[in-house]
């Protein structure tokens, strides 16, 4: 292995959970502001809701939130608050509320 390749894999070593896609693309403040904003009185402040009919979002895939959360955009998915909801929402919008929720970490208790 060459030096600098040597020097390359020290460096993505080094950046941890930052060398992941998401975390040079994503800006998650913005994904949890939005997150407060649009959804925390159905899905709750911290992704987990008290509302029967709402789901928890907190711990959810990312990949399986943005996929829904274009659906219910594009009217593919039809959900009387949601499609309202999710229609003015960016590509960037949709990104960053996606990683928000599932950067979240869910503790299951069994009884």
């Amino acid at each position: 292995m060459t030096k600098s390749a040597v020097s390359c894999v020290v460096f993505l070593s080094l950046l941890g959970p930052l060398g992941s896609r998401h975390a040079w693309a994503v800006d998650l403040q913005a994904g949890r502001l939005k997150a407060q904003s649009a959804c925390a009185v159905c899905h709750g402040l911290n992704g987990v809701s008290s509302m029967p009919n709402a789901p928890h979002l907190a711990g959810q895939p990312e990949a399986y939130l943005v996929e829904q959360l274009r659906n219910y955009r594009s009217g593919k998915r039809n959900h009387e608050v949601m499609s309202v909801i999710a229609r003015p929402l960016s590509n960037a919008d949709i990104e960053g509320l996606s990683a928000w929720y599932s950067s979240m970490r869910v503790n299951v208790e069994t009884p």
